[in-house]
């Protein structure tokens, strides 16, 4: 018979799952309360990092049409449900792995689509929203500032040509208009 205690928590992580753009199943046994912390600091504002328990989860990500976790979920359990940039999650969390091995990787979802521990790895090593954006955003910028410069260069030779003719006979009149001043 569920409890509501159990009804609540169900309704908290499927609200969880549905909110979230991605999710990484892990194994955190061995970790200390302040390396938890630590990695739930490196995860940023946008992740939440939950210690869940199995059964409820299971059902959660039923209710929430997830089922990427079947057959993962058993011993101690936490879920980093990451709402923002899924790839800077997922490189906190290999990064952490790598360090603390006690934490283990085992599954995760992203967009719906599920991920096993080597693709989330993959996952980490793509490149961040920001230089991605930045990195398109350069090579829609090239061309017109390639025409610029072109546009730009057609300008300087003209002034060179029709304004650096014009230019030398004033500079050689104004020497002579001074030297005449000068002898009056």
């Amino acid at each position: 018979m569920a409890t509501p205690t159990k009804v609540s928590a169900v309704e908290e992580i499927t609200a969880d799952f549905k909110e979230s753009t991605a999710a990484v199943l892990t194994e955190y046994r061995g970790l200390t309360v302040a390396q938890l912390k630590q990695l739930r600091r490196s995860l940023g504002q946008e992740t939440k990092y939950a210690v869940v328990k199995n059964t409820l989860t299971g059902i959660a990500a039923k209710e929430a049409g997830i089922d990427a976790f079947e057959g993962q979920l058993a011993g101690p359990t936490a879920i980093a449900f990451i709402k923002g940039d899924a790839v800077a999650a997922a490189k906190s969390l290999t990064d952490f792995a790598k360090e603390n091995k006690q934490l283990i990787i085992k599954t995760g979802y992203f967009e719906g689509k599920a991920l096993d521990a080597t693709e989330v790895a993959a996952l980490a090593a793509l490149e961040s929203r920001e230089f991605q954006l930045a990195r398109v955003a350069g090579v829609l910028k090239a061309p017109a500032s390639a025409a610029a410069r072109t546009i730009e260069a057609l300008r300087a030779k003209l002034e060179e040509a029709n304004g650096g003719a014009a230019e030398a006979p004033a500079e050689a009149e104004a020497p002579a208009a001074e030297a005449a001043t000068e002898e009056a």
